[in-house]
């Protein structure tokens, strides 16, 4: 994605009655559309053809292990936080075939899984998971081997952002620094606007390809109250974080406690169900099934997301190294804060609050977090390897 000039990116206001023609611009250009739609009881990210099958006066209720989607009182487009989807489904697909083997004579020929990548339009993503998508290209990307599939399938997308106008019960996008307003990663960003019986879109170029698709779309500029009044949506929403995160010293407040008694407590709440790492923006931990045919002419490797709350999958010979809930649960939660910044340069977590939401028991990470700095003995010594 190119810069664009600062003339090209100036704000410009779209009114929700011509929202539709950015769907239509999408696919003119022949991208599939993919955004937020109500699913059974969620609001999920799934194909859309147009603007109508956006969640229209929709929100959700979000604490810890609860969902629930209520009627707002007007008809926004985006009144919602996030849901148990990411983006990652489509970019690093929870299935997916590497390559299949065909036998010829005493051998066998390898073919690559070749299948073309669509053009695909994302509409409705949110800052927490721009900040997201950067992570995993930092796994995917950026280090010393590239994964094609997904290098494919992260060029061949157009992003249309959205500023949040409604923080969810378990957010803490503030306390991360990745929300609520989208600051890079998007070819187009939107901020919605209800009042005093109005309702628009602000919208902000990105790239020059955002720029020509907004260009198809009716609009005006935006005067200095539209713009202030799009300032002050993300501003609020920024007021009213569900949750919050102390991250100073994180990693070695984590590193330096790897035997807290809140391992043991939070130890006898964890049910290994790995919902937290399902439905989290950035965990890419996988594993790969080979299959074949009985008549042994045709086989197959696939990989698979997998999780490290699975005994399976720290197995090495002689057994699993993290056979216990209480390391399992340590494992995760010291990576996502702490050793991922060794990793990445980053954290690995960017306060979207799904691994709090969509854990059956509730077990919140701002919680844990607080619990060990609270008690934290003065002078603990650095943690080594991991222990079970």
């Amino acid at each position: 994605m190119s810069d664009i000039s600062v003339q090209a990116s100036e704000r410009v206001i779209i009114e929700v009655r011509d929202f539709d023609q950015l769907f239509q611009a999408l696919t003119r250009r022949g991208y599939e559309i993919f955004g937020p739609a109500a699913r059974d009881g969620a609001i999920v990210y799934d194909r859309l053809t147009s603007a109508g099958d956006l969640p229209v006066g929709l929100t959700d209720e979000q604490d810890g292990g609860k969902y629930r989607l209520k009627p707002r009182e007007d008809r926004a487009l985006f009144g919602y936080a996030v849901g148990p989807h990411s983006w990652k489904r489509f970019l690093h697909p929870p299935v997916q075939r590497l390559w299949e083997a065909k036998r010829e004579g005493h051998s066998f020929a390898i073919l690559p899984d070749a299948a073309p990548v669509a053009r695909r339009a994302f509409v409705g993503v949110r800052a927490c998971e721009l900040h997201a998508m950067a992570v995993q290209d930092k796994v995917f990307l950026n280090g010393p081997y590239v994964e094609p599939g997904y290098q494919a399938r992260r060029d061949n997308v157009f992003i249309v952002a959205v500023n949040c106008s409604e923080a969810g019960g378990t957010c803490f996008c503030v306390s991360m620094k990745t929300g609520p307003q989208a600051t890079f990663g998007y070819d187009l960003a939107l901020t919605e606007v209800i009042s005093e019986g109005r309702h628009h879109l602000v919208a902000h170029a990105g790239t020059a390809l955002g720029a020509e698709v907004v260009s198809e779309v009716r609009h005006r500029p935006a005067n200095e109250t539209e713009t202030l009044a799009a300032d002050d949506v993300v501003k609020k929403t920024a007021e009213h974080m569900g949750r919050q995160m102390d991250t100073a010293g994180i990693k070695e407040l984590l590193l330096n406690n790897y035997e807290h008694p809140r391992w043991d407590d939070v130890a006898a709440r964890c049910l290994t169900c790995a919902n937290c790492t399902m439905v989290c923006p950035t965990c890419f931990c996988t594993t790969v099934e080979d299959v074949t045919d009985l008549s042994g002419e045709h086989a197959e490797r696939w990989r698979k997301w997998d999780s490290c709350f699975t005994k399976d999958f720290s197995y090495i010979h002689g057994g699993s190294i993290r056979a216990s809930t209480k390391s399992r649960y340590r494992q995760w939660m010291t990576h996502k804060l702490a050793t991922w910044i060794d990793q990445f340069g980053t954290s690995g977590c960017v306060g979207c609050g799904r691994c709090i939401t969509w854990c059956p028991v509730g077990i919140d990470i701002t919680e844990e977090v607080r619990a060990i700095r609270q008690s934290a003995p003065a002078g603990a010594p650095a943690a080594g390897a991991d222990r079970s």
